[in-house]
């Protein structure tokens, strides 16, 4: 009798996992509708679609900075539906969000900016006060320069925040995310103020940490030439609903059509302005 050895793979958990994800606003809006979406580990995806196809609201959702109305959210196998209080503190300490508008305080310098990203790990309330003093450790101090060193803007370390341009206070964004240690990166609309070369700078900068830290990135883009050029995946959304989950190879016009409707000109325009 022949001996049969088994061989048991096992399988990564992914990054994200949503099951029929839906959200609605008070005034009936259905922004996000039956969602269903993995994500793996080692993924860069980028969301396409028009103002108003729900990808904003999304990505609200998955770092549950709004509670979804029904379906299931888990991160990194854990189930993040329904957390609240402390538990969703924790939940957004892992994930890295980086939006449009930088949110940076103006009149702090770059690395200051960049140190708020550490008070996740000041518990105590002796470092809280220092921290909101601007008193920072050595050690504090020397990872918030890693991190600027990372994103290419060290040597801005100590100027005013408001000193700098659109695509420079975008990396102190990525910085200040990068500070916190995240487990997961999501971007809504990183690029969309910037000119195309800082654009191409702020999305080198996301495809180099995605690929040296092995962080799974989820960013929303209205550029179809920057989604293709640096997703290893497009999902398009349309009215809430993920109409399309595809290899950047396989997007074609008809696809393209789809997602974006009437405004296909649009789309094509920013193509257009970026190439």
């Amino acid at each position: 009798m022949q001996n049969v050895t088994q061989v048991t793979i096992k399988k990564q958990t992914p990054a994200i996992s949503t099951n029929e994800l839906t959200k609605i606003y008070p005034n009936g809006t259905r922004a996000v509708s039956n969602v269903s979406l993995t994500v793996a580990s080692n993924e860069f995806v980028s969301i396409i679609g028009s103002s108003g196809a729900g990808k904003s609201s999304l990505l609200r959702c998955l770092n549950r900075l709004i509670r979804p109305t029904s379906g299931t959210l888990e991160l990194f196998g854990e189930d993040i539906t329904a957390v609240s209080g402390r538990e969703i503190r924790q939940v957004r300490r892992k994930v890295g969000m980086i939006f449009q508008q930088f949110h940076l305080v103006r009149r702090l310098t770059v690395l200051e900016n960049v140190l708020v990203g550490r008070l996740r790990f000041n518990s105590s309330f002796f470092s809280q006060c220092c921290s909101l003093l601007r008193h920072f450790s050595a050690n504090e101090k020397e990872i918030a320069f890693e991190c600027l060193k990372q994103v290419g803007i060290a040597h801005l370390a100590f100027q005013r925040a408001d000193t700098l341009s659109g695509g420079q206070q975008q990396r102190v964004a990525i910085a200040r995310a990068l500070a916190q240690e995240p487990e997961i990166f999501l971007a809504d609309e990183p690029i969309a103020s910037l000119d195309p070369h800082s654009a191409e700078v702020v999305m080198d900068t996301l495809r180099e940490i995605h690929e040296t830290r092995n962080i799974p990135v989820l960013v929303n883009l209205h550029h179809i030439d920057f989604a293709t050029r640096y997703g290893k995946r497009i999902v398009g959304m349309r009215h809430g609903e993920v109409i399309h989950d595809v290899l950047p190879s396989n997007l074609d016009d008809d696809m393209i059509t789809e997602i974006y409707g009437a405004r296909i000109n649009e789309a094509r325009g920013e193509l257009a302005a970026c190439a």
